[in-house]
């Protein structure tokens, strides 16, 4: 005769833990395949992507993967030279958000700054005061923003005059099956200029937009007129 006990923990276990087990695998899946969302805490895509932002991540842009691997099932496109990516660091395997500055086969040089694909220098305009509205206003004096082109996808970026970094290097020839990203705050990221061009397969999917915004410098309130905005 079944026991009280061992007749509950049966209810319990088909009622309610394996029905909630089948829900946690389906919706870990289709994050860790599909589409999830990334957390930004550090200021290294500033002004495109603010600290408090999280990002909506598509990750069926590029390929599908073995869910909770880097082992594709199928691939349909690659990243674009401009595209705001989410990646593994090869450094120490955090997921990091960069922007694609040269894809497989470009030739990326920097110069004070100045970023030159393929010989040639990419354009800068200036940026539109909007563009730099949750940039503190006191702290705006200590940046420059302008506008960069990287074949037609413009997005802004800023630089820190006096602050050390590595604002120039020679010629570097992105490998096959590789990509050289970098962050929109160029002098405040950590990037392809220390860890050199990501393997394709470290590329986890394109951030899109961002969904929710919380200022941490006040009291992690909401910046609502951020929240839904498609990233440049």
């Amino acid at each position: 005769m079944t026991s009280p006990v061992k007749m509950k923990l049966t209810k319990f276990w088909k009622e309610w833990m394996r029905p909630l087990l089948v829900i946690l695998i389906i919706t870990s899946s289709f994050r860790s395949a599909i589409a999830d969302w990334n957390d930004v805490p550090t200021g290294s895509m500033k002004p495109t992507i603010m600290e408090g932002d999280r990002i909506f991540v598509n990750k069926l842009a590029y390929d599908l993967k073995i869910p909770f691997t880097t082992a594709q099932i199928a691939q349909w496109d690659d990243p674009k030279r401009g595209e705001v990516v989410v990646l593994f660091s090869p450094f120490d395997e955090k997921r990091l958000v960069k922007r694609v500055v040269g894809i497989p086969g470009d030739r990326i040089q920097l110069k004070n700054n100045q970023l030159y694909v393929n010989g040639q220098r990419i354009e800068y305009d200036s940026l539109p005061s909007s563009a730099i509205d949750d940039i503190p206003s006191e702290e705006r004096p200590l940046f420059h923003f302008s506008l960069e082109d990287l074949t037609g996808r413009k997005h802004p970026v800023m630089i820190t005059p006096g602050r050390p970094s590595l604002n120039s290097f020679q010629t570097i020839q992105v490998p096959p099956h590789n990509y050289f990203v970098m962050g929109d705050n160029r002098d405040n990221s950590f990037d392809s200029r220390m860890f050199g061009p990501v393997e394709r397969k470290r590329i986890v999917g394109r951030a899109v937009a961002v969904v929710a915004s919380l200022n941490p410098s006040h009291h992690y309130f909401p910046r609502w007129h951020r929240f839904f905005t498609r990233l440049p």
